[in-house]
């Protein structure tokens, strides 16, 4: 009876430790695995979400219907739905706490005395230029055929071009209707839509004024840190760009005739470029503001298009473009009476000045055109039928 029973115990203690050798060659096989990512892949538990998950090896050592499975604990606290953010949701919440807001009650630093000829008046002004260097804005002062300086902090005005009446000569301007500056000529340049011409203004004491560029019908300009000069062509519906001194200037937006296809553009207004040599337009027949990036041969749609409307999603003849360095549009929604701000992606814009209707009240615009920022960020928008220029603070 006891040798029976000795011979049970061999037998049964023989068999743990071919089980137990099993389970070691295992461990060492799945161990094996762990130290070869590529043959690894990982397995959620479903009802438990991510308290635990199970390394699943498929090694081609294993037989091809063989897996070896091994559970460890991760987390004793489920993880709801909720708390997953994606990358996209965070960079726009980020976006949302860095936009700037402004007081919706603006005050006026230029006209709003009625429509008039006096250097305290304005006649339907069109674009802006804000120096910071000298706390001053110039504004196409388009009825008066004049720019106009107004120092900021003194309230001072003179003008520096034009003024002399309707003409051709090169002292006089017809309907100037934008303004920018060129940092390496010191200089103004200016679109005189009515002469169809761009020219050069320096100080009004220098004699050197020049026509840079004749024949043109352009609406908008602006300038790149390289100098190029880009003028939209309201008459072609296509944007320009000049190397200064050249007398030919290079397609770089529409010219494929009037239309709304991504290649073509209806009637384009003010333009804005950025530092990586995007180009903004106001597509203004099509209701629509685009982005052409450097040498593309179609550009994409990024505030509007939706036809002309006044929903949140709609433009009606978009003019002033502004562009800031977290890449939000600022365009002057002309016809509804209000600024809109866009992010790109985005299907709707928000409402960041005006909008409450048309009128000459301090939270009311009529027919907004050019728009532009200080440094400080506060917002200055062009009040063209209140012959006004008007300053939202920064909040």
């Amino acid at each position: 009876m006891g040798n029976k029973k000795l011979k049970e115990i061999r037998e049964e203690n023989e068999f743990n430790e071919i089980d137990l050798n099993n389970c070691q060659l295992k461990l060492k096989q799945i161990t094996e695995e762990l130290l070869q990512p590529s043959n690894i892949s990982i397995r959620q538990d479903s009802q438990e979400f991510i308290k635990k998950i199970s390394v699943i090896s498929s090694s081609d050592s294993y037989q091809s219907n063989r897996s070896a499975i091994s559970t460890a604990t991760v987390s004793k606290n489920p993880i709801t739905t909720n708390q997953i953010t994606t990358q996209s949701q965070i960079e726009q919440k980020e976006l949302q706490t860095k936009k700037n807001k402004f007081k919706q009650f603006a005050i006026t630093v230029a006209g709003g005395i009625g429509k008039g000829q006096g250097l305290n008046q304005l006649y339907c002004p069109q674009g802006i230029f804000i120096d910071d260097n000298n706390k001053s804005i110039y504004i196409a002062d388009s009825q008066n055929d004049r720019i106009v300086k107004l120092y900021l902090n003194s309230n001072t005005r003179e003008i520096i071009a034009g003024g002399n009446g309707i003409g051709n000569k090169i002292n006089q301007l017809f309907r100037p209707i934008d303004i920018i500056f060129d940092k390496e000529n010191n200089s103004f340049i200016i679109s005189d839509l009515g002469n169809r011409r761009i020219i050069r203004f320096y100080d009004q004491n220098e004699p050197n004024q020049q026509i840079l560029i004749s024949n043109i019908l352009c609406y908008g300009l602006a300038i790149d840190k390289n100098g190029f000069i880009y003028t939209s062509d309201c008459q072609n519906h296509e944007v320009i760009r000049w190397k200064q001194g050249d007398k030919k200037g290079e397609l770089v937006a529409g010219g494929n005739r009037q239309g709304n296809h991504l290649n073509q553009l209806n009637h384009p207004t003010y333009i804005f470029i950025d530092e990586d040599y995007s180009l903004y337009i106001s597509d203004s027949d099509n209701h629509r503001v685009m982005k052409w990036k450097k040498g593309a041969k179609e550009g994409i749609i990024v505030a509007g298009g939706n036809g002309e409307g006044y929903s949140l999603k709609q433009l009606d003849h978009p003019q002033g473009l502004f562009v800031d360095h977290l890449g939000q549009i600022y365009v002057a929604d002309y016809n509804n009476h209000r600024v809109m701000r866009w992010c790109e992606g985005n299907e709707e814009g928000e409402i960041v000045a005006g909008g409450n209707g048309e009128g000459n009240q301090s939270n009311q615009l009529s027919c907004p055109m050019g728009l532009s920022f200080d440094n400080v960020g506060n917002l200055y928008v062009v009040d063209q039928h209140n012959h006004r220029i008007r300053k939202y603070e920064k909040i």
